[in-house]
């Protein structure tokens, strides 16, 4: 009796492995994304859990900076079409975030009883803030077509 041979169907195209977006110059942005993911995250959550009396509006926004910034860092680094989709809006809603409360704190400085880290634009973060989302926009979108 003969063996049965085993035949394997042919294998469909795999998907494209996923290439990181934080290799190359991506590599800086995921770092300074890390800084500042870490940065945000632990002063807005002992200002909110010491301070968060004093300026409740400011702590809260410095929050939901450190959670954009998370956000974009976990995409940059999960890497693919998804993520990269994803990171460019994330940028964008940052950059519309940074200048919004940038321009808040400079029309109505009484609204926040203590900085956030888009106050000024960024000012005491030395305008990185307002830079980093234009600069990962540039850099997402010089990373799609270098994969087309």
């Amino acid at each position: 009796m003969p063996e049965p041979t085993t035949t394997t169907a042919p294998e469909a195209s795999a998907p494209p492995a996923r290439r990181s977006l934080g290799t190359g110059p991506g590599r800086l942005l995921v770092t300074v994304y890390g800084v500042f993911t870490v940065a945000a995250a632990s002063r807005s959550l002992f200002q909110l859990i010491a301070q968060f009396h004093v300026a409740p509006l400011a702590y809260i926004l410095s929050a939901v900076s450190a959670v954009v910034y998370g956000f974009i860092l976990f995409s940059l680094v999960r890497g693919g079409e998804g993520a990269r989709k994803a990171a460019v809006v994330s940028c964008a809603l940052e950059l519309i975030g940074v200048l919004g409360i940038g321009t808040w704190t400079l029309v109505d400085p009484a609204a926040f009883a203590d900085a956030t880290v888009w106050s000024d634009y960024g000012m005491d973060y030395l305008f990185i803030p307002v830079a980093l989302p234009v600069t990962g926009m540039m850099w997402l979108r010089r990373s799609r077509t270098q994969e087309a």
